[in-house]
């Protein structure tokens, strides 16, 4: 990894030391320079180069299915992670006395489209967490013969709690319940292979970790279950002939694209995929590999400092999140830190930190020793 040349990508750098990229992360310049180049060449040119459009849509998709090692044919475009979700939630085929099992500690786009089937008779059962960790032997104890779908984040939002994919996915082919995945705290970040961990469906808008703009994600759905999900909002793009626009015809699509009801959002659709390349160039498991080293020194500081650690730090349980618990209120700190050039998250009596791949050492070491003058206050 050249790390000099990653540092050019993030203009950032120059203005704040950038640990928020569990919220929402500062775009690459190559993003930039994508977005200017889309609107400049239909401001000046309309829409004559509309073929190299949809070349564009086409190549992001592929990418984004590369990712995460899906086919092209079982990803969809979506504005956000709820919207994903909710495709599920509302076109699953739900009978009174059918369960949910998701995880108490969720963020609420996995919790609000799921309580929203109450109505239909369907139980969300929220499995209790444990010190921000969600247990596989209290996540399974939760499932019965009525459980339809089990959904959960790659890895938690506060905590930054990394699940067992596979484990939790192998459980679930087995007792035949499907398994939905919140995506959007790990890629970009972390691996994820929807084969081999036997997901069924997956959403993540792109605006954290994976470096582009708010408002424009991907859907993941296995083409071994697309026909148990019906589309609850209809258009003309849903259908096989979606360009022949006077042959009516409500004959669906057969692949993911039948989630796709109307005209796409083009230009955020060229950012995401000028910052898949970056990732995808880069490679995950580097990103990961410098992630990680950089977790380790951040846990070090805070160990040092004998500072409680919210976030679990065994490895196979940490993501990019860090959280931890000051002594101290954290009502100032955030504003503090914004003064001093620094971007994190305090929330819900927790600090997180959450860097990415492009920063360093010397910015963990200045941000503690703000933080070490925060505390003397």
């Amino acid at each position: 990894m050249n790390f000099k040349n990653i540092r050019k990508e993030f203009p950032v750098t120059n203005e704040f030391i950038f640990f928020d990229h569990a919220r929402v992360a500062p775009l690459p310049e190559r993003v930039r320079k994508a977005v200017i180049a889309f609107v400049d060449d239909a401001t000046r040119f309309g829409t004559v180069h509309y073929e190299n459009w949809i070349l564009e849509l086409k190549r992001t998709r592929n990418n984004f299915a590369q990712l995460i090692n899906a086919d092209i044919d079982e990803v969809a475009f979506i504005k956000n992670t709820s919207e994903g979700i909710s495709i599920v939630a509302n076109g699953f085929d739900w009978q009174p006395g059918d369960n949910i099992v998701i995880p108490d500690i969720e963020f609420p786009a996995n919790v609000y489209p799921w309580w929203n089937l109450k109505q239909r008779g369907v139980e969300t059962r929220m499995v209790k967490s444990v010190e921000g960790r969600v247990l596989f032997d209290d996540l399974v104890k939760q499932v019965d013969d009525r459980t339809r779908i089990l959904s959960i984040s790659s890895v938690e939002c506060n905590s930054g709690f990394r699940s067992d994919l596979n484990r939790i996915g192998a459980f679930c082919k087995e007792k035949g319940v499907l398994f939905f995945v919140d995506a959007i705290q790990s890629l970009g970040v972390l691996p994820m292979d929807v084969k081999r961990d036997h997901i069924d469906f997956l959403s993540a808008d792109g605006h954290k970790w994976m470096l582009s703009v708010e408002g424009l994600g991907g859907f993941y759905i296995s083409k071994k279950v697309v026909d148990k999900i019906r589309p609850v909002t209809m258009g003309w793009g849903n259908v096989v002939n979606a360009e022949n626009f006077m042959d009516y015809d409500l004959t669906l699509k057969k692949d993911a694209k039948k989630f796709e009801e109307g005209s796409l959002n083009t230009m955020s659709i060229h950012a995401f995929g000028a910052a898949l390349d970056l990732l995808l160039e880069t490679g995950i498991d580097n990103i990961e590999e410098r992630v990680m080293h950089l977790g380790d020194r951040i846990i070090a500081e805070l160990n040092r400092r004998d500072i409680e650690i919210y976030s679990s730090t065994l490895s196979e349980e940490r993501s990019g999140n860090i959280s931890f618990a000051l002594d101290k209120d954290v009502g100032s700190l955030y504003s503090y830190m914004l003064e001093n050039k620094v971007k994190l998250t305090v929330r819900d009596g927790l600090v997180r930190f959450s860097p990415h791949f492009y920063n360093n050492e010397d910015e963990i070491l200045k941000v503690f020793d703000l933080l070490d003058g925060y505390l003397k206050k």
